[in-house]
């Protein structure tokens, strides 16, 4: 698995690739035949989004490549070692891309053949970056193979420490006569596949900015697909925000973008699947960080193997959980109604408006939800009670946050600064509710331990220590509370 770092720029046939010399150490120029077949569903739902599957012969890299669009001019690559099939796509390969097929097989639909020249730009024996000058033959095998000639330049970082590097590169093709691509891949030049649909609004209308925000999150929810399949650090994480935060839009923009109910219910359950294996992961590192201040003669029993390996199995497990889910029917027709609502929402009245007068205005109302909630706590006599409903005070707090949030590009620094004060409350909120819950499973470890005949004073120690962190974050609210409400006043 790689980064790739890129610029492709389109050239004539008879373009010469200018002389790059004082830039850094040349070598080459060195040539290959490449002879790709690449693969997607029959409506083309991988090149649709940017991402390319293919199995390739020749070069110093043959093998598998799976590319995934990760910002402009740059894809994380997966390679898999070259297979004797042309008509199987490695298991591995197939799974990464179920977000994008949703059931749908995999199948040849284009090939391409490539006359590679290769010059690198070397400090010592360490590469910088390589320009290929490429002659290509595309058959495109959904169109009675049709066949494209063309040629390009691609100018890829191999060292992500100079950038700077690639940019000079790139000035000196353009000096030359090279253009940048209107293409992502040669792929897309080959089979221009069309982009996934997006619904006509008025520009500068809260319908535009809703559709756009709600667009985005859906292509990170997508993103983050492969990543949780691979296990990848913090993509359980990363996809559940993109799920809270889908949902959370939902309800503060619920008069721009109507009828989204049943959506937000599917959220939800994909947000509790991703949840398990996400606080299991959290409360290991948490422990795992305690256990780390503690003095080692302080430690007894086997309470690493308890708060550490044993916590990592069930981890290991709830993974699993995600992957059935992540393959299953109703994970698909998520994915589908996602892409539906980005294509025709059904909007409201409040659509029409422009963004300025009708968001601001979903901004506050997001900040009042949070007072209220606040006065409804604290007007609760029996202490517990009270806890429980401080609970939706974090929550309001947080999508109070995600609303500013999206806001931000639209109204300015001041979406900033209100997302900044509602994430002071979720946090200090959340330091107290998470150091409770720990309490609560260290209490159900030091059961198991008893029960299994070793000694909890660790335990018991450790109880000690995230007291004392909830406690602090609670005597810690009043103040920043004031503080908060003070400053949103100004803001609001």
């Amino acid at each position: 698995m790689g980064i790739e770092i890129e610029d492709k720029f389109d050239v004539p046939q008879e373009y010469v690739i200018p002389d790059l010399s004082g830039l850094a150490d040349v070598v080459g120029p060195k040539s290959y035949q490449l002879v790709a077949l690449y693969y997607d569903t029959p409506d083309l739902r991988l090149a649709a989004r940017g991402v390319t599957l293919r199995r390739r012969r020749g070069g110093d890299d043959a093998g598998w490549h799976l590319k995934l669009p990760k910002a402009k001019g740059v894809r994380q690559e997966i390679t898999h070692p070259l297979t004797r099939s042309t008509k199987i796509v490695p298991p591995e390969l197939a799974e990464l891309v179920r977000a994008y097929t949703r059931g749908a097989d995999l199948q040849i639909v284009a090939e391409l053949d490539t006359r590679r020249t290769v010059t690198v730009l070397l400090d010592g024996e360490t590469k910088l970056v390589e320009i290929a000058d490429d002659r290509v033959k595309g058959t495109d095998h959904r169109v009675e193979d049709k066949v494209v000639r063309w040629r390009e330049v691609e100018a890829e970082l191999l060292d992500d420490t100079r950038q700077a590097l690639l940019t000079k590169v790139g000035k000196r093709l353009r000096k030359a006569g090279a253009t940048p691509s209107g293409s992502a891949s040669k792929l897309a030049k080959l089979l221009d596949p069309t982009p996934p649909a997006r619904a006509a609004t008025v520009p500068g209308s809260a319908g535009e900015i809703v559709v756009n925000y709600l667009a985005s999150q859906v292509s990170a929810l997508l993103s983050q697909d492969p990543r949780v399949r691979r296990a990848e650090d913090d993509a359980v994480h990363q996809m559940r925000v993109a799920c809270r935060r889908l949902r959370s839009a939902m309800k503060a923009f619920k008069t721009v973008v109507v009828d989204t109910d049943e959506l937000q219910e599917e959220l939800q359950w994909l947000g509790n699947v991703l949840g398990e294996a996400r606080d299991l992961e959290v409360t290991r590192a948490r422990f795992a960080k305690l256990l780390a201040g503690v003095a080692p003669e302080l430690i007894i029993g086997p309470v690493h193997t308890r708060l550490g390996s044993d916590l990592h199995k069930r981890e290991e497990e709830a993974y699993e959980r995600i992957k059935e889910a992540l393959s299953g029917d109703r994970y698909y027709a998520l994915l589908n109604a996602l892409d539906e609502l980005i294509a025709e929402p059904k909007l409201g009245k409040a659509a029409a408006k422009p963004a300025q007068e009708r968001l601001s205005a979903i901004a506050a109302a997001g900040w009042n939800r949070v007072t209220k909630a606040y006065d409804f706590a604290q007007a609760i006599e029996d202490l517990e009670r009270r806890e429980i409903a401080m609970h939706d005070v974090r929550k309001a707090a947080k999508r109070a946050r995600y609303t500013a949030e999206a806001l931000q590009p639209t109204l300015g620094k001041d979406m900033a600064r209100l997302a900044k004060l509602a994430e002071d409350i979720q946090e200090v909120l959340g330091t107290h509710q998470d150091g409770v819950v720990a309490q609560e499973t260290l209490a159900k470890e030091a059961e198991s331990a008893r029960q299994a005949g070793e000694d909890t004073f660790t335990y018991g120690l450790l109880v000690g220590i995230e007291r004392n962190i909830a406690d602090r974050a609670h005597a810690d609210f009043p103040r920043v509370w004031a503080e908060t409400v003070k400053a949103v006043g100004k803001l609001l």
